[in-house]
């Protein structure tokens, strides 16, 4: 299978920054890693710095998600998952993590904390109209399908 490649340039702000890096051919999200050593309380939210600048190509966003490991072991996850990075964003990549178990979580210098996956974007032209097509959900939202 032939993949296509995406240029996306990165900018080290500190020596202990690692280069975001696939584990696997073929995986959608690339391990980014925290450049600190903290301590994650219970129910505790905080932005985990990577020591990364990143310039992403225009019509391209960078989706930052869960490592899955981490939160079902862990209960350990990206709290706005997925966060996006835009491409017109230069500034540090931060990870904002949440502890969603009973017990602290040590993060240390160098751990994978979140994956970055690259997507295109769609641009929409949101056009007002007095009216919308009939769907066969109509109005039904919160739980309507059971």
């Amino acid at each position: 299978m032939d993949m296509d490649n995406v240029i996306v340039k990165i900018q080290r702000l500190s020596p202990l920054a690692n280069i975001p890096h696939y584990q696997h051919f073929g995986d959608s999200g690339a391990d980014i890693c925290s450049i600190i050593n903290c301590s994650l309380k219970p129910f505790e939210r905080k932005a985990i710095p990577t020591g990364l600048k990143i310039e992403i190509p225009k019509g391209y966003e960078i989706q930052v998600r869960s490592r899955s490991g981490l939160a079902l072991n862990e209960g350990i996850f990206v709290l706005n998952s997925p966060g996006t990075v835009d491409s017109g964003f230069r500034g540090e990549i931060q990870i904002i993590l949440m502890n969603l178990s009973e017990k602290n979580f040590e993060i240390t210098i160098g751990q994978r904390i979140a994956q970055l996956v690259l997507k295109p974007v769609y641009f929409a032209h949101f056009e007002e109209s007095d009216d919308l097509s009939e769907s066969p959900r109509g109005t039904q939202g919160f739980g309507s399908t059971g």
